[in-house]
């Protein structure tokens, strides 16, 4: 199933008193099921979003800022294939929201999973065995993964690919084929997704070696630095120095970590399997 997915992940956040914040970066759509302190959430220009057990992401191109306590989180990233498979809805209509899965009716497949990942006793291995057989389970048959979703992916996570015009040429699509899968599966336009893409590189650079400096890290795709600030402030909604003071208790974390096991310390750097399957 890993071409569906970037990962399960366990993080368990345990704090000496009180709660802490942190900001999400962008990324591809995710489930997460709380045990403990229920984080509250808040998009950009969006009310806070507070005390769910569950709630769903669509994909984002922009910061999510959360505040919690002592709490074990069980989060599923959804690829692009991965949402097409198991949501099946329009991704841009979802993107850039945050949703809670008892609420939506979009997301009633998913409150089985929400309701019985967790026992009395944590249990790291077995919250994972019941994971993975929900959706083992919930492998539909009859349903042909798009090979064009996994081409339109490849050239995405591609570093050499910097224009609508290149990706077009790597899928070997028509470009107005190329915008409506990437608007259809992925959320957003591939302009938007490609700027996406060349922020997010440059971001991991610093956040895994800030003695490179903001100009250090700035991926060459960018013709200079003042273009750079401006796609800081798009997708975190701060300056590359305000965001340098601010304090990252569990991102800094969760980004070594996933740098280490997976190779990829951000979801939307994730590079995906080529093969896919037929049911």
């Amino acid at each position: 199933m890993q071409r569906y997915f970037t990962t399960f992940y366990l993080t368990e956040i345990d704090v000496a008193q009180g709660r802490v914040t942190d900001h999400l970066h962008p990324e591809w759509a995710n489930i997460r099921i709380y045990q403990g302190d229920f984080p509250d959430s808040q998009l950009p220009g969006q009310p806070p979003f507070k005390g769910v057990q569950a709630n769903a992401t669509g994909p984002t191109s922009t910061t999510l800022e959360f505040t919690t306590g002592i709490t074990r989180i069980w989060g599923i990233g959804l690829l692009p294939l991965g949402w097409a498979r198991f949501v099946r809805q329009p991704a841009n209509a979802h993107a850039d929201r945050i949703y809670d899965v008892a609420a939506e009716p979009f997301l009633a497949p998913f409150r089985r999973l929400a309701a019985t990942v967790f026992n009395n006793v944590p249990d790291e291995q077995a919250e994972l065995g019941r994971i993975t057989r929900f959706f083992e389970q919930s492998l539909a048959a009859g349903f042909d993964d798009d090979p064009r979703i996994a081409a339109c992916h490849a050239a995405l996570v591609n570093p050499d690919i910097a224009t609508v015009s290149e990706m077009a040429e790597a899928t070997h699509l028509p470009t107005h084929t190329v915008e409506r899968l990437c608007r259809k599966h992925f959320g957003f336009a591939p302009r938007l997704l490609l700027r996406r893409q060349r922020f997010m590189r440059s971001l991991v650079q610093y956040m895994l070696d800030p003695s490179l400096k903001w100009i250090g890290a700035i991926d060459g795709h960018y013709h200079d630095q003042a273009q750079f600030v401006r796609d800081f402030h798009r997708f975190m909604g701060m300056s590359p120095r305000e965001y340098a003071h601010c304090p990252k208790p569990v991102l800094q974390e969760v980004m070594r970590a996933r740098q280490e096991f997976l190779g990829a310390a951000v979801q939307a750097l994730h590079t995906p399997p080529t093969t896919l399957a037929r049911s």
